[in-house]
């Protein structure tokens, strides 16, 4: 697929301020893709894109959550739920995902969202690879970055969240 124009975003700044190199990946959306066709769009295997999920706690004081799991496999709500330490978790709708991050679907990342309350969990597979890919902010925009660095700057839990 051809390239979008080339944008840098907040995500980006984030990383190079951290000190965390990163590649970026430019993909052309004519509809919303999924995470498969975006890690086809960018040639990567599907389990190394890791989609980013809005999950909200079923307790009214729970902070929101945003969980990344592998472009191949499905969120397992009951599993996030457990890492969560919440009783039960349910996945935000379109419409609140995009009010609480700001962001368009397909462009949720949890580089963008340092410092906006939310509890970041992510699947233990990402230790498989050195570098993963993750939504840069923008639709149609990517970042292959290296997960060490990834997660320390996320502040992300691992943990088995997937099925």
């Amino acid at each position: 697929m051809a390239a979008s124009k080339p944008t840098k975003t907040l995500a980006m700044r984030v990383l190079e301020g951290r000190g965390v190199p990163y590649e970026p990946l430019y993909y052309q959306v004519v509809d919303h893709l999924s995470a498969a066709e975006v890690a086809a769009a960018v040639g990567l295997p599907p389990e190394q894109t890791f989609k980013t999920l809005v999950v909200l706690p079923a307790s009214p004081r729970g902070r929101p959550i945003l969980a990344l799991a592998p472009g191949d496999s499905q969120l397992d709500l009951k599993k996030l739920a457990a890492a969560a330490g919440e009783k039960k978790v349910q996945m935000a709708s379109l419409r609140e995902a995009e009010r609480l991050t700001g962001l368009e679907r397909g462009g949720i990342s949890p580089l963008a969202l340092l410092d906006r309350g939310f509890s970041v969990f992510v699947d233990e597979t990402i230790i498989l690879f050195d570098r993963v890919e993750v939504s840069a902010g923008k639709v149609g925009v990517g970042i292959l970055a290296p997960v060490e660095g990834l997660l320390r700057v996320i502040g992300a839990q691992v943990a088995d969240i997937a099925g």
